[in-house]
């Protein structure tokens, strides 16, 4: 299998990628620094916050699944977030995942793949300081729904993970002024076996939408 996948030097992305990889999937990630990038896989280079340089020649002929899993967030109220903090969270969040997604359908409709959103909790509501992230989840969502009803020889899917141990989260937690636990959320590696139960699918069935918790 071929996957295209974002955010797979941390996180639930790291988690992917070692699932993907120990099985012999053959990865192409998205980098910004190459010297990041496991040398058994293929580094695309390109910084999400930016607008994307790539080109369909920069991608194998067919994906069989394109996971986007890079994500940032910035805490603050409307009153106080900066246009920047928008900005890059729309950016990365949402414009990245809709630019790459265009540049590969070409390859993901030649295999009938998979696309696997990897949301957020706040991708379905809004807590008090979390606005410009949640709403650029919310997009995120839209933007899935909008690419399932259009592409209908892909599969698509969100998936709603509550907090989760991550580098991500622990910054949230310091953004927040709170002790952080890691044993108190759900571990990284339960939301990427998720991921891979949903690119493998067997082709009589599509997963739309995904909620997972803490317990």
């Amino acid at each position: 299998m071929k996957v295209l996948l974002t955010g797979a030097t941390s996180g639930i992305g790291q988690e992917v990628a070692r699932i993907l990889r120990e099985r012999g999937d053959e990865l192409w990630v998205v980098v910004r620094d190459a010297s990041r990038a496991d040398p058994r896989d293929h580094a695309i280079v390109a910084d999400l916050a930016e607008p994307l340089s790539l080109t369909v020649a920069d991608l194998p002929e067919e994906i069989d699944a394109v996971v986007h899993s890079a994500g940032t967030i910035t805490l603050g109220a409307i009153a106080d977030s900066a246009q920047e903090d928008w900005e890059s969270q729309f950016r990365i969040n949402l414009l990245a995942p809709a630019m790459l997604t265009r540049i590969a359908l070409p390859a993901l409709r030649r295999a009938q793949g998979t696309v696997v959103f990897v949301n957020s909790g706040a991708g379905l509501r809004v807590s008090a300081g979390w606005s410009a992230y949640a709403a650029s989840k919310h997009g995120l969502r839209a933007l899935a729904d909008g690419l399932r009803e259009e592409e209908k020889s892909l599969r698509v899917t969100s998936i709603f993970p509550g907090r989760t141990a991550t580098p991500m989260q622990e910054s949230v937690h310091a953004q927040e002024g709170s002790a952080y636990d890691a044993e108190r959320w759900i571990r990284p590696e339960t939301v990427a076996r998720k991921v891979v139960e949903i690119i493998d699918l067997p082709n009589d069935a599509l997963i739309p939408e995904v909620v997972i918790r803490p317990r």
